[in-house]
């Protein structure tokens, strides 16, 4: 696998992320995550998009992170969002989230981050085994979906 930062507007990154949107339309019954983004949101030193490869240079999996600091939706000065945390289905249970997590964590150490945020849902319990596996633990709720029963949102400190 071969890791490599590109936008968010990157057609590898749209596509995957196009993918992502359908499994959170089919789990949650909607059209998939409606928080607002912007290719912006993920432009060093503010953020860092990420893509695998495989050995054909298929895209199979992303993940990202933007900084974020105090605001009305509850994140704290100093905080790293994930975003777009995703592996196609064929290529899961082979590390390859694991790895992109831990290069966002350590891009966001590197640019002065304090704390790794992130906000999933009940429908997604791979994705809460991954992150407390990994080291998070629940956090107050923040982002769009703070409301929401269903959402739970993760930190840990960089």
């Amino acid at each position: 696998m071969h890791i490599r930062r590109v936008s968010f507007d990157h057609p590898d990154a749209v596509k995957l992320n196009d993918q992502v949107q359908a499994e959170y339309a089919v789990r949650y019954g909607d059209d998939g995550d409606a928080t607002v983004m912007a290719a912006s949101d993920f432009e060093p030193p503010n953020g860092i998009y990420l893509i695998a490869y495989d050995e054909l240079g298929t895209p199979v999996a992303s993940g990202g992170w933007r900084a974020q600091d105090a605001n009305d939706e509850g994140n704290l000065d100093g905080d790293a969002e994930v975003k777009r945390m995703y592996v196609i289905e064929q290529m899961r249970g082979r590390g390859l989230a694991r790895r992109i997590l831990a290069a966002l964590e350590e891009d966001a150490r590197a640019a002065g981050r304090i704390r790794m945020v992130l906000e999933t849902g009940l429908k997604q319990p791979e994705a809460i085994v991954l992150y407390t596996s990994s080291g998070y633990e629940p956090c107050a709720k923040f982002g769009y979906y703070r409301h929401y029963e269903s959402s739970r949102c993760f930190a840990k400190n960089l």
